[in-house]
Formats: C-alpha cells, sequence, structure tokens
C-alpha cells in the first residue's frame, strides 16, 4: 500500500474511532491478567463480563454505567496487559483506547502478591501523564503467604490513592467507588540517561499534540512499537515519520543493547525499588495445602496422572451427567411429556395448512429440530460444560494444563495457551474460535483455528458419540480417539512448516490454586447461557430452516444422490450416511444424531461405526462455527480451510475403511 492510501485509510480509521467517543467522562480499569479487574467491574457496574484465572481471557472491551457525584461516567474493562508497548492484540487495544480517548481516570487494579508487575504499568501512566488510582486487590492472599504492604508509604511514595480489596468477599468496593473521580497523576519519573533522553525530547518535538504524553510516545517508538505507526500514518506526514524513524535508528546504533530492554530495565528497577521500599516478606499462614497441590499439578510426572483424573472427572460431569441424565431429562420428561405434545396439538388446530406445519413441527421443522436440538439436547450439555470449565478457570489450574501440554503443543507450531481454545473447543467450536484472540501472533491463531475446525469435536457431537460408542468394544473407541490424535498432529506439523510467521514465546503468569467461589462460578455459567442463546441459537433456527427449504425443493435428496458414490464406494458406509454428513455441517451434533440413529437401527457394523465417527469428527465444522471463522479469519481463510478439512475428512475416512478392510 502507498503512503498516500495508507494514510488515507488511518486518517479514515481514526476519524470512526472519534465519532464512537462517549457522551459521558470515561474511567478504565487496566491491569495484568489474572488480577481480579473483571469481577471488580461487574460490582462496580452491577453488570458481568467473564471472569477467569487464565492469562487474557477478557479479550473484549466491555463497558458498564456508574454514577459518581449524580453524573454519568462509563466505566470501562480492558484486556488484561503486561506492558503497554503491546505484545500482542489484546495489549493493543488498552493502549489504542488510551490514545483514542483521554480518560477521567485510569483504576490500576493489582495482585497484592505481585506489586511489581503492576508498578511496571503505573511507572507507564505516570509518562503518559494519565491519572490512576492504584488498587491492590487480592489482599487476603497476600496476607496469608506473608506479604505485608505499608499503604501509606506507597501512597505518599506514588502520590496516588491506594486502596486495598479482596473482590469476590466485596471487601474495599464501596471505597474505591468513592474514590473514582480523586484524579492524580502518579509521581514517578525515571531517567533514561543523557543520551537517550536527548532522542526523546527531539522525537517528542515532532510528534502532535495527543491523549497521552508526547515522552510516553517517544518511548513507544524508541522501544520499537511497530503497532504504533498506523497512528503516525494518520497524524504525520511521510517525511516527518521518516525523520523520527532515522532518530530512532540513530539511537540504536549509540547503544550496545536494544533500546527495548534498555528502556524495560530502568522501569524494571524503579518498579523494585518502590516494592522494596513498601513491603515486608514473614512466614506464609496459610495456603499450604493448594501451594502443595499447585506444584504437583505441574510436576512432568505426577502432573500427568492429576490432569488424566481431571479429565476423568470433566467427562463424567459432561459427558454422563449432562449428556446423559439431563439430556433425558429434558427430552423425555420437559418435552417428551409437556412441550412437544401440546405445541403439536396447538399447530394441528391453529394452522390447517400441512406445508406451514411441517415448517413448525415436520422433520426439520422449526420447533421439533431447531429449538428441540437447540435447548433439549445442547443446552443441559454446554451448561453442564460451562459449570465444569468455570470451576478449572476459578481454581487456578487452567494454566497448569497449559505447562504440562506446552511440550506437545510446541511441535504444531503452538505453545501451551492455546490449550485453552482447543479444551474450549470441546464445550463450543464457535466459542472456542473467538478465543483463539488470546494467542499472540496471527500464525498461531490461524493454526489454532484451523485444528479446531477439523479435530475438536463439540460437547453436543462428542455426547453422542461416547453415547453411541456404549454397545461396542474399546477397540472401536480407540480406534476413534488414537486417529484423530494422530490427524491433529500432523497436520498441526504441516500447518507450522507451511503458516509463515514467527513463534510466540510461552511467557504465561501461573495464579495460585485457590477453591472456586460457587457464586462466581454460577454467574459467568449464566452468562455464557445467555450468550449460546443470542448467538447460537439464531444460527440453529437458520440452519434448519435451510434444511426445510431443500428437503421441499427436492435438493436435499439430490445432494445425497451425488454424494453417495463416495460414500458407499470410498468410505464403505451406507448410503443414508450422506445426508448425515450435510447435517453436520448444519449442526455437528445434527450429524452425531443421525449417525446415533443409524447405528441403533443396526445398519452399520463395527468397522462402519469407525469410519463413519472419525469421518464426522474431521467433517468441516458447523454452520455457526463456520460464520465465526469468517468473521475472524476473513472469508478467503475460511472458504481454504472448509476446503482443505473436507477433503482432507474424506481422505482419512477412506484411508481408515481400506486399513480396517486389509486388517480384516
Amino acid at each position: 500500500m502507498r503512503y498516500a492510501d495508507a494514510a488515507r485509510h488511518a486518517r479514515e480509521k481514526a476519524l470512526k474511532t472519534d465519532k464512537r467517543k462517549h457522551k459521558y467522562g470515561r474511567i478504565v480499569l487496566a491491569g495484568n491478567p489474572n488480577v481480579g479487574k473483571s469481577v471488580i467491574f461487574g460490582l462496580l457496574t452491577g453488570q458481568y463480563v467473564t471472569v477467569s484465572n487464565y492469562p487474557g481471557t477478557t479479550v473484549e472491551v466491555s463497558h458498564g454505567n456508574i454514577m459518581l457525584d449524580s453524573k454519568k461516567f462509563v466505566l470501562v474493562d480492558s484486556p488484561g496487559i503486561n506492558s503497554f508497548i503491546p505484545m500482542s492484540e489484546d495489549e493493543r487495544v488498552t493502549r489504542d483506547m488510551l490514545l483514542a480517548e483521554r480518560p477521567e481516570n485510569v483504576v490500576l487494579v493489582a495482585d497484592s502478591k505481585n506489586l511489581k508487575r503492576a508498578l511496571m504499568l503505573l511507572v507507564q501512566l505516570a509518562e503518559m501523564d494519565l491519572p490512576c488510582i492504584l488498587t491492590l486487590n487480592m489482599e487476603d492472599e497476600a496476607k496469608a503467604r506473608g506479604i505485608e504492604i505499608n499503604y501509606r508509604k506507597l501512597e505518599e511514595m506514588l502520590k496516588v490513592r491506594v486502596i486495598g480489596t479482596v473482590a469476590p468477599e466485596r471487601k474495599g468496593i464501596s471505597k474505591l467507588k468513592e474514590s473514582l473521580l480523586i484524579s492524580r497523576r502518579p509521581d514517578v519519573a525515571i531517567d533514561y540517561g543523557d543520551t537517550l533522553e536527548g532522542y526523546i525530547s527531539k522525537i517528542s518535538s515532532l510528534l502532535p499534540d495527543a491523549n497521552i504524553s508526547r515522552r510516553s510516545i517517544s518511548l513507544m517508538v524508541l522501544s520499537g512499537d511497530d503497532s504504533l505507526r498506523e497512528w503516525l500514518i494518520a497524524h504525520l506526514d511521510s517525511g516527518t515519520i521518516k525523520a523520527i524513524e532515522d532518530l530512532r535508528d540513530e539511537a540504536q546504533i549509540r547503544h550496545k543493547i536494544p533500546l527495548a530492554n534498555l528502556i524495560a530495565k530502568k522501569r524494571i528497577d524503579q518498579a523494585e525499588a518502590i516494592v522494596n521500599a513498601v513491603m515486608e516478606r514473614g512466614a506464609a499462614t496459610a495456603g499450604h495445602i493448594a501451594r502443595w497441590l499447585g506444584r504437583w499439578s505441574m510436576h512432568p510426572f505426577w502432573g500427568i496422572f492429576f490432569m488424566l483424573f481431571v479429565l476423568f472427572c470433566f467427562y463424567k460431569f459432561v459427558g454422563e451427567f449432562g449428556a446423559g441424565t439431563m439430556v433425558d431429562f429434558f427430552e423425555e420428561v420437559i418435552f417428551g411429556r409437556y412441550l412437544s405434545p401440546g405445541i403439536e396439538k396447538a399447530v394441528k388446530l391453529l394452522i390447517p395448512l400441512p406445508l406451514v406445519q411441517d415448517f413448525f413441527i415436520g422433520r426439520y421443522g422449526l420447533f421439533t429440530m431447531a429449538i428441540t436440538y437447540a435447548v433439549a439436547i445442547i443446552l443441559p450439555i454446554t451448561t453442564t460444560f460451562f459449570i465444569a470449565f468455570g470451576f478449572l478457570e476459578d481454581s487456578g489450574y487452567l494454566p497448569r494444563i497449559a505447562v504440562l501440554t506446552n511440550s506437545a503443543f510446541s511441535k504444531i507450531g503452538l505453545n501451551g495457551k492455546a490449550v485453552l481454545p482447543m479444551v474450549l473447543g470441546l464445550g463450543c467450536g464457535t466459542m472456542a474460535t473467538m478465543t483463539t484472540r488470546i494467542l499472540e501472533t496471527k500464525r498461531e491463531r490461524i493454526i489454532a483455528t484451523f485444528l479446531i475446525a477439523m479435530a475438536i469435536p463439540c460437547s453436543a457431537q462428542l455426547g453422542v458419540i461416547l453415547g453411541m460408542l456404549g454397545p461396542y468394544p474399546i477397540k472401536v473407541a480407540a480406534w476413534w480417539i488414537g486417529t484423530v490424535i494422530f490427524v491433529l498432529m500432523l497436520t498441526g506439523y504441516i500447518s507450522s512448516k507451511i503458516v509463515p510467521g514467527d513463534k510466540a514465546d510461552f511467557f504465561l503468569e501461573i495464579p495460585p490454586m485457590r477453591l472456586p467461589k460457587i457464586g462466581n462460578i454460577l454467574m459467568k455459567t449464566m452468562s455464557r447461557i445467555q450468550w449460546y442463546l443470542k448467538e447460537a441459537v439464531p444460527l440453529f433456527i437458520i440452519g434448519t430452516l435451510l434444511l426445510f427449504v431443500l428437503d421441499k425443493t427436492k435438493i436435499l435428496a439430490w445432494l445425497e444422490h451425488i454424494a453417495s458414490p463416495v460414500v458407499v464406494n470410498f468410505l464403505g458406509l451406507p448410503e443414508k450416511t450422506a445426508g448425515v454428513f450435510l447435517l453436520g455441517f448444519l449442526r455437528r451434533d445434527y450429524g452425531a444424531a443421525g449417525l446415533f440413529e443409524l447405528a441403533k437401527q443396526g445398519l452399520m457394523n463395527e468397522n462402519q461405526i469407525i469410519v463413519s465417527i472419525v469421518t464426522l469428527t474431521l467433517f468441516v465444522p458447523c454452520l455457526a462455527s463456520f460464520f465465526m471463522i469468517i468473521k475472524e479469519r476473513g472469508p478467503k481463510t475460511a472458504l481454504l480451510m472448509f476446503t482443505l478439512i473436507t477433503t482432507f475428512a474424506l481422505l482419512v475416512g477412506g484411508g481408515v475403511n481400506l486399513v480396517l478392510k486389509a486388517i480384516g
């Protein structure tokens, strides 16, 4: 893109940002990942966003209204960050938020056990010339570890309000709310040395006025922040930008170490000096069992057994209780005894036209398929999954799984952080695709999205498949699991060699193990169920409507006929299976349910069971997931993934069929 085009594009984007500015004053919540920021946001606004112990979960920015002194303000919950010099998408979002519109105040939420990390951000806020309040959250955990912080001395050193909180217990929240309008800039200054200070001054003189100080922008430039270039293009001409970049390069030549390292070292030294002045460490008084459990859960050998035990409990709760007991109750009691008979009777009574009756209660009816599948089958499974996953999040165990699996994921171009979207994919591929945003690089996000779409069965599909495997010998399940894992590792390895880009380093904060609070888990579960009902259920309805139209126009039968040679001759499956795979695209669990029905009718032998569930698991993602891939990765990438996955699933299914025939 030529400079003129790039400048025009950047200015248009900046103009759109200006139009989105809030009518009311803004107060921004900022802080490191996993410090309880989203809990505080919920308590201050009465609204709720996803709360997680896993770093980076709050990827999207959330807003909520708050009344202070009879005036309305917008409270913004920004993504968790480790620096205002972005290394990931969520860090860039937070930095750009401050760059686009100056807030009335910034509430910097810190983990009291790790004050130094928060002070690194506070130093940068001071350089931005932004007012802030320092909130030391989790002070109960800090005291249990023998950590004592002198709040009064810290306030005197920083010249800002310092408030201790324990968010889940609402301790300190009222005091924090009363202090939100106390606007003070931190009194923290760093001297980067005569040479570097000279270049900071020269670059600052070339910069325009902004919502943050010119000095802070100069330091971002000198640190090699390439993400700032779009902002520079929007506000400066090409000659000025070249002069700034020449000064940056000249400054680097005059220093032996990278400027980013030099600047970071100065900030670390400043943060450590403050910590040493206000913090004392004594003997831990509590939490011994949790720390012991936390250590053993990451042990290279015993940690594997611990993880298998956790996954077993996860399966029993979601796979058996959710997909079995709860689904049976919803299907047989709520729908079977009460809802379905009444609705069918009402439709037949009120609507005389057979075509319209079929639209509501026919084979591909709005109620009999869309609502029944979405509420009676999928909702109980996803609800139990959300509860179990919330427990893992709030216990602090998910990052430990990431550490254990980092070595395996490194073989496929990812790191241990990818375990979050992968595990989420076992609940819902649509949501998992969205959470790939927590991965640092575009390359990782593409690989993770591809693997989720191809080889990770969602909870609804998984539940049906597990029920389908019940009557058969263990070797059938072993073939399925072994093939899917082999394909996951093989395609991941190939993708890591083909997809361009650098591999991100694996840096991960390990939170302490803690006993989750049931109230928080239930709040998160309700929030996610609300998301499911708003985002996924409409797609169920669209998919069912499409099926209805295809069925009535005979196109569905034609598609089944066209696909039958591949299904029958290559995959060795019954002809009816062709329609099942088409259903699998509309909803993965539709396809699994179709296979389940064929198996119950005795239309498939053991070999065909293996081939069918392997092919269906690897088959294209459902319509909802496909739409999400388009949204996250773009239409070209989504279409390429769709083509590759469809082709690969059929090839693997056919290969498994040939191998099974060969070995009898």
